[in-house]
């Protein structure tokens, strides 16, 4: 097609001018666009080029030795003309092997006009081909700029678009978006749109390729063309040139169409803000316990019924110390909920989301009958979260995560909340190995009402006053020792090695905590009140 809107140094054999002009050398380059004609009759001309253009020469202007000559053509081929037109004369009887050599070489058409020629006519015929065939170009990109905006508007556009471009062009087309669904065209070019995603998601891609905008995928070469929306890229157009190389009309086609895929991605985009805005609503009144109508649960939670279970999961993300805009945050917000709701969805839960900046909260729903999706599968979902490396859509790698307990109804949410949050603090505080859900605190159950109430420190103070005193005067290790010594479950061997002494001087410390405790702190009831305590005592330490 785009022989329709070119004229390249093949086509001009069919002009009258040219009926008996012969090519001499270079014929590998009669596939060169020329992009207008130009009369040189100076040895030095210097910036006069720009390339492209087809040089026509009586070699009036230059000497008649082999070596100016040889310079003017190396000076041409350095300059990318489309090729030279010699007219047979005086200056020019017959043309050098080497310049020939040189030419054929470099793929640089020397063309001989065996009897003088008419340059004006030549200029002003190929000049006004040039001329129309951009007009028929220009003519062309509109119609097929409304012709992708108009596919654009309809179901599946971006599809669309690509089955025209095929059309086009007979070669494989792939769109590949920074975030989302790809497209390719044909159906059965997966092999090349896997690499060309890959290509295009790590880091390293050169920046001498992207101002290209081509690549080569598997020694197969492509060009591609940024899809670009509010002042970002969203994602690269790619045409499969295989051996052709890329001109012009390729890149001006693409051009187009990534305008009209960057439309669709615009409304599609829209589309998810103002539903995210709703969701995002929705699960906040639902944690916090207001109020909300049967509508919105429908629209966002489609599957709820007596046969779903439900868990809130909340994330708590350390914001960076750079300010971030408004408008780069409702980007970074919609992306970070898109995110969060694949990963659940990948993992067999029915999401609704929330975000703020330092919290995702999550309603998880699953099938009752689906015990697969209990702590095993919460415990896979928080390990692929955590290996998440989207900094830019969880800013940065602190994240904390807890998940409440399972729930019957949508109504008991707000109280699963509360208890992530309590799973999120007591992970914050690092006082054990990190814990999944609420069913996994334990004793802390217990502990962190009386934290909450200012009872826990009251309660510490009755069953390990003593010790803790008895350390603060004399300066002992009467606490780490009832702590390792409970920890070992009594074992006075394996604390002595845990604690790097000598078993006498853990019996000397046992005997000192027992005169300060009384003789039946190991008994069952009042060993499980010390142990709490102990366990009390860390969690206001490290609060």
């Amino acid at each position: 097609m785009m022989n329709e809107f070119t004229l390249k140094v093949k086509d001009i054999f069919t002009r009258s001018h040219f009926k008996r002009a012969k090519v001499l050398a270079g014929s590998g380059g009669l596939d060169r666009v020329i992009r207008w004609v130009h009369v040189l009759e100076v040895e030095d001309f210097g910036s006069l080029i720009h390339g492209g253009e087809l040089i026509l020469t009586t070699g009036v202007g230059l000497h008649l030795d082999v070596s100016t000559q040889l310079k003017f053509v190396q000076q041409l081929i350095a300059s990318n003309a489309a090729g030279i037109c010699i007219e047979k004369g005086p200056y020019f009887q017959e043309i050098h092997e080497d310049i020939l050599e040189l030419a054929e070489m470099n793929h640089f058409p020397i063309i001989m006009f065996e009897e003088t020629v008419k340059f004006v006519d030549i200029t002003q015929e190929l000049h006004s081909l040039i001329i129309n065939r951009h007009h028929d170009l220009l003519s062309y990109l509109d119609s097929s700029s409304r012709r992708f905006i108009e596919l654009s508007m309809s179901s599946n556009g971006i599809l669309k678009i690509l089955h025209e471009l095929y059309d086009y062009f007979h070669r494989t087309i792939i769109f590949v978006p920074l975030q989302g669904k790809s497209f390719y065209y044909p159906s059965d070019q997966k092999y090349f749109h896997d690499l060309i995603l890959d290509h295009f998601q790590t880091a390293e891609t050169e920046t001498e390729t992207i101002s290209q905008r081509m690549l080569t995928i598997d020694n197969e070469s492509f060009v591609f063309m940024p899809v670009e929306g509010l002042g970002q890229i969203w994602g690269y157009l790619c045409l499969h040139t295989a051996d052709d190389a890329p001109e012009e009309f390729h890149f001006l086609i693409l051009d187009r169409a990534a305008l009209a895929i960057a439309q669709i991605l615009l409304r599609n985009r829209t589309i998810e803000e103002r539903k995210q805005h709703s969701e995002d609503k929705f699960v906040r009144a639902v944690l916090q316990g207001r109020d909300y109508n049967s509508e919105e649960l429908i629209s966002h939670l489609p599957f709820a019924g007596p046969d779903m279970r439900y868990r809130v999961f909340v994330m708590e993300i350390q914001m960076p110390d750079r300010m971030i805009s408004e408008e780069e945050w409702e980007d970074i917000k919609l992306q970070r909920s898109l995110m969060i709701r694949g990963s659940f969805k990948r993992f067999g839960f029915f999401p609704a989301v929330s975000a703020t900046k330092e919290e995702i909260a999550v309603i998880a729903a699953f099938p009752a009958n689906a015990p697969e999706k209990g702590k095993d599968m919460l415990t896979r979902l928080t390990q692929h979260l955590l290996r998440t490396k989207d900094h830019k859509v969880l800013l940065g790698n602190n994240k904390i995560y807890g998940v409440g307990r399972e729930y019957k109804h949508i109504d008991q949410l707000s109280k699963s909340y509360a208890e992530a949050k309590e799973v999120v603090a007591l992970n914050h505080s690092n006082i054990k190995e990190k814990m999944i859900t609420y069913d996994d605190i334990g004793i802390y159950r217990l502990l962190l009402p009386l934290r909450k109430s200012g009872e826990l420190s009251t309660y510490v103070e009755d069953y390990l006053g003593p010790i803790l005193d008895y350390d603060s005067q004399n300066d002992s290790d009467l606490y780490e020792t009832l702590k390792v010594y409970f920890a070992c479950g009594g074992s006075k061997k394996e604390a002595a090695e845990q604690l790097y002494i000598v078993r006498q001087t853990l019996y000397h410390r046992l005997d000192k905590i027992e005169q300060l405790l009384g003789k039946d702190y190991m008994e069952s009831n009042q060993r499980i009140a010390v142990e709490a305590a102990i366990k009390g005592y860390e969690l206001i330490k490290r609060s």
